[in-house]
């Protein structure tokens, strides 16, 4: 069944809205020679192609628009219900694809597996939404041997362009309210990431907005605007609540401030039980903060919430007695700051800078023993499908510092939206994990060796 399952996804992975041969409601599209009509009503059109000797088959759905609900993810979890739990009765719940937009459409895709006459076979549905419209397309398979046909069908869908009308925006305060987590408009392919664990990324302007439930977690982008100036840890907590969470909330009640704790590590935590100023809505916040993690927002609907999900009652934190571990589940939040990548994503130049000393004195006398130091530079600058790799590293005792550097030219894919394929790094091709993660106005791709997993390197893109 995994062969296929990964079949479906890649096909998935492919979907465009290009080009325009048949109609079918709001739909365009190509269907392959040789397949054969079994349906053409007010609701749906049927396609499907069979091999009586291998006992494969695959089939295609189109299905009559409807009116949205408001979202895509509503609409694609009315048309799972509706279009495939009823009929096909999958035996586990979709695994999402990574979001996409085109034409003022979003579209989710997710797949299944499923019984067919006593055999499995794999249920794929692919839902567009505008937020005025959606519709959908079921692809039934038990087979790799229709993958290219699949291909050209979703590549050739396109949906016509609706129109939508806009909401008046309220001058007096246009700051976003607590459960806004509609995506930024972005040059890159993926501004929304659907983690298997039920959390869900978008990208926003000032912060990533993740969401589960009615849980919320902002994670702030790095900014100047909060005064570090001062030593003082209260006053940096201070300064940082009233520059990224005052302003957008009022009546405050049950102010919490935490002092402190042993920790290596300080741990900034502030929270409060607010009003949001543009839903009116009574929230809890908290601001957390350790080590390199950057400013998280918490939101939920009272404090009993947040302990539930986070395991921390801040009114239970011992100063000297509480280990570490116990603002992990607030730290690993960051983790949620991640976003595929597509492929027009990677054109221009990405770099990473290194560099770092170690002084050496004598333990007898405490006289300077001298200094040792690393820099290194690496760049891959990737046009079209081509890429040029160069990497530069100095190192050794100040003064006698030893040069070394490598470089190559070659081709890049993508095996996926998580991955990118080198044909040569070193003499030899090398597939590395990628994702990206957001600041204001950038993003910054990261890179690990998959056949090594020692750690990712970050690379921001030189303008």
């Amino acid at each position: 069944m995994k062969p296929i399952l990964s079949v479906v996804l890649l096909m998935l992975s492919s979907v465009s809205l290009l080009a325009q041969k048949e109609t079918f409601d709001l739909a365009t599209y190509t269907i392959p020679n040789g397949w054969k009509k079994t349906s053409n009503t007010n609701n749906v059109v049927g396609y499907t192609i069979s091999n009586n000797q291998k006992g494969t088959y695959c089939q295609i759905g189109i299905y009559a628009s409807t009116n949205s609900k408001g979202s895509l993810d509503a609409d694609f979890e009315s048309e799972w219900q509706e279009l495939v739990v009823k009929t096909y009765k999958p035996t586990s719940k979709p695994e999402l694809l990574p979001k996409s937009s085109e034409n003022g459409w979003e579209v989710q895709g997710g797949v299944a597996p499923f019984e067919y006459n006593g055999a499995r076979s794999a249920v794929m549905l692919v839902t567009a939404s505008n937020q005025l419209k959606c519709m959908s397309v079921v692809i039934l398979t038990n087979t790799e041997d229709y993958q290219a046909e699949i291909e050209k069908f979703l590549e050739s869908v396109d949906l016509k362009k609706t129109e939508t009308t806009s909401q008046p925006v309220n001058s007096a305060n246009n700051s976003q309210p607590t459960g806004n987590s509609t995506a930024i408009k972005s040059a890159f392919a993926f501004t929304t990431t659907n983690f298997d664990n039920g959390w869900t990324s978008t990208v926003q302007e000032d912060w990533v907005h993740v969401l589960k439930g009615e849980v919320q977690v902002l994670i702030h982008y790095p900014t100047s605007n909060i005064d570090l100036s001062s030593m003082d840890y209260k006053t940096i907590s201070n300064n940082a609540w009233n520059t990224l969470v005052a302003p957008r909330y009022s009546n405050l009640n049950n102010f919490v401030l935490l002092s402190g704790t042993s920790d290596y590590e300080k741990p900034h935590f502030i929270a409060a039980d607010v009003t949001d100023n543009v839903t009116g809505k009574k929230v809890y916040v908290a601001l957390f903060k350790k080590g390199n993690s950057g400013w998280i927002e918490f939101i939920t609907s009272d404090k009993n919430s947040f302990v539930r999900e986070f395991g921390l009652d801040i009114s239970k934190v011992d100063y000297y007695n509480t280990e570490s571990a116990v603002w992990d589940p607030l730290r690993k939040m960051t983790d949620y700051n991640k976003f595929a990548v597509g492929a027009a994503d990677l054109e221009g130049k990405w770099t990473s800078n290194f560099a770092g000393m170690t002084q050496y004195v004598n333990m007898y006398t405490g006289a300077d023993a001298g200094a040792s130091s690393h820099s290194s530079t690496e760049s891959f600058h990737f046009k079209g499908n081509t890429y040029h790799w160069e990497l530069t590293s100095a190192s050794g005792m100040v003064g006698n510092l030893k040069f070394q550097g490598a470089k190559s030219d070659g081709r890049q894919s993508l095996p996926n939206n998580w991955q990118i394929h080198f044909s040569d790094l070193e003499g030899k091709p090398k597939t590395y994990n990628a994702f990206f993660s957001c600041v204001k106005g950038a993003r910054i791709l990261w890179l690990e060796d998959s056949a090594y997993a020692t750690g990712y390197t970050g690379y921001g893109k030189n303008n």
